[in-house]
């Protein structure tokens, strides 16, 4: 267990002591998506859905959720977030999808990869749930991290 860094000596989960980490700019990318019926993307780019901007909800669930990772995921620490941006683009073909991704930034000692993450989630499940009632088969697919930068393990990137 010892790469695993939420596991102390004992096999025990702990919060990570990040106290005599430097303090650095660190940004993190996340991004996923959700399928659904085109006559359901079709009613969310017409502006025609009874619940309102769906895609603007979304942007502020997310935003939302970045900021409350720490609440969330129980060995997060809680961080001060100096950006956040979210971003959706569409896809007809060759199905219909929304896609999230997410980047989020601030200068700390712990990076921002959960917050990324759990934006992107949350903002899907939204869309989901503003939709759920003309399309219970939308599926969440492809959620995960693109990019980080920043800290000691410097900038990593997805293939």
């Amino acid at each position: 267990m010892s790469d695993l860094t939420h596991f102390n000596a004992q096999g025990e989960a702990h919060m990570v002591d990040v106290g005599a980490k430097a303090s650095t700019h660190r940004i993190a990318i996340a991004s996923g998506t959700i399928q659904m019926q085109p006559a359901t993307l079709a009613k969310i780019l017409a502006g025609e859905h009874k619940k309102g901007d769906v895609l603007g909800i979304a942007r502020i669930a997310g935003i939302m959720a970045a900021k409350r990772t720490a609440d969330l995921i129980p060995l997060c620490h809680p961080l001060a977030l100096t950006h956040i941006h979210i971003d959706f683009t569409t896809e007809t073909t060759p199905q219909a999808l929304v896609q999230c991704t997410v980047q989020v930034e601030t200068q700390g000692q712990t990076g921002v990869e959960m917050e990324a993450l759990t934006a992107v989630n949350v903002a899907l499940l939204t869309i989901y749930d503003m939709c759920k009632a003309v399309d219970k088969g939308m599926t969440l697919t492809n959620i995960r991290l693109l990019e980080k930068q920043g800290g000691r393990s410097g900038h990593w990137q997805a293939s």
